[in-house]
């Protein structure tokens, strides 16, 4: 893997104002839509995935109907090399999946909840946290924003779905700030090419500013502060 940065500081704003400087309609598509439903309609197949990542190394679990099967992909190795972090932090990784974003984080903040619809999503997530002997985060199904109602967190970090469709980006995007403590961060990652443009709109309209974190092959890391 490429992933080599290793997370350092002790304060989320000086960590934001320190990196900030370097830094059409979706539907949803029948071959990709297994990971986004509830129960996934793909035969169970596993891997096991080593990765390493910010100063750490992980085993992963991963599974078919869950997003990205045997690899970490390009577009959450990226968000996971420039997401934000701090020692003191509450941070929601939203979508999970096997649960990469929030068990990296793990390492780094104080807790973390991990959230996904999909069922298979939420059992290999579990594993994975064993596996990887974490013991500040939990994981929870349902649907978006359901699982953490009423909870406020320092940092939400998503890699969303993008091929779910439109209304469910834009519902992660204007839920964002309810969930998010005064000066929180919205992180996600998106394909230039694929949505860039119409979240970073969304973002800008519903937070008080838009940063791009970084950007590369073809992905774009956005950070907004509530």
């Amino acid at each position: 893997m490429r992933a080599k940065r290793v997370a350092s500081g002790k304060s989320g704003w000086f960590l934001l104002s320190g990196l900030l400087h370097l830094y059409k309609p979706l539907f949803l598509s029948p071959h990709m839509s297994h990971y986004y439903s509830e129960e996934p309609n793909v035969p169970l197949k596993t891997k096991t995935i080593e990765v390493c990542i910010r100063g750490q190394c992980f085993k992963f679990i991963t599974a078919s109907g869950v997003f990205s099967f045997g690899k970490l992909d390009r577009g959450t190795e990226l968000l996971i090399e420039s997401m934000i972090l701090d020692g003191n932090w509450r941070v929601l990784d939203l979508g999970c999946g096997y649960g990469a974003i929030g068990i990296v984080a793990s390492r780094f903040v104080g807790q973390v909840v991990m959230t996904d619809i999909n069922r298979r999503a939420i059992s290999i997530a579990k594993k994975n946290l064993k596996i990887n002997g974490v013991k500040n985060a939990e994981v929870r199904w349902g649907s978006l924003y359901e699982p953490v109602r009423g909870e406020k967190f320092h940092s939400i970090i998503t890699n969303p779905p993008v091929h779910a469709g439109k209304e469910v980006l834009r519902e992660i995007v204007i839920n964002a700030p309810l969930h998010l403590h005064d000066e929180g961060l919205l992180q996600l990652v998106i394909k230039t090419k694929q949505g860039a443009k119409y979240i970073k709109g969304l973002m800008e309209e519903n937070f008080a500013e838009v940063r791009e974190l970084v950007k590369g092959s073809g992905y774009r890391v956005y950070a907004g502060i509530a």
